[in-house]
């Protein structure tokens, strides 16, 4: 919708931005500006939404490129100087629509992370909650996506980029010790780490 304003200010906006006080019939209908005044809060009501518009149309944008993550987004539009009150209305908006959707955001991340690069369990948890993932959310998909033949083949070549890079030399005992603290340490299952040590 578009509405013009008597000093000829013009707003382009959704309905959906405006403020609750808008809900009411009686105090706006499509046109109602038009020889009539309005208070300011209204006026205020209309530049929020029209300013609304303007960050959904920035945030699709963002997303048509690349999967957003709520945290991420709303620090890309705020930089590029969006209210920071309308960026919240529009992310929360676009996760209802579906168009947003951290979870989403986290397991494609995390798939083409694990396929492009050798990493480990506590790594990639890390490099999430540095992207505004929540933690627990992270482990949880984490899991969904590291079965236990993942996990396995996630940890082989973990163990073979440690050994290329001279980390861990030898297949003593003392080296296999401190091969094995380190997947430990790394968030490597129990599980994942004796089926390896079983295999090797």
């Amino acid at each position: 919708m578009r509405i013009e304003l008597s000093d000829g200010s013009f707003f382009s906006f959704k309905t959906c931005y405006l403020p609750s006080v808008f809900t009411d019939e009686n105090l706006f209908t499509p046109g109602a500006a038009d020889g009539q005044g309005i208070s300011t809060a209204e006026e205020e009501g209309f530049r929020f939404a029209s300013a609304c518009l303007r960050a959904e149309k920035a945030a699709l944008q963002l997303i048509a490129r690349a999967e957003q993550n709520t945290f991420i987004l709303s620090r890309k539009l705020i930089k590029r100087g969006h209210d920071p009150a309308c960026v919240r209305t529009v992310l929360a908006r676009l996760s209802e629509m579906g168009l947003l959707n951290d979870t989403r955001y986290t397991r494609l991340w995390l798939e083409s992370r694990i396929s492009r690069q050798v990493s480990s369990p506590r790594r990639l948890l890390a490099a999430l909650c540095a992207r505004g993932i929540d933690r627990d959310d992270a482990e949880s998909v984490l899991k969904k996506i590291l079965d236990d033949e993942a996990e396995l083949q996630l940890l082989e070549r973990y163990v073979h980029k440690q050994r290329r890079l001279r980390k861990i030399n030898g297949e003593d005992a003392a080296s296999l010790r401190a091969l094995k603290y380190l997947l430990k340490n790394e968030g490597f299952s129990s599980a994942a780490i004796q089926q390896w040590e079983y295999d090797s």
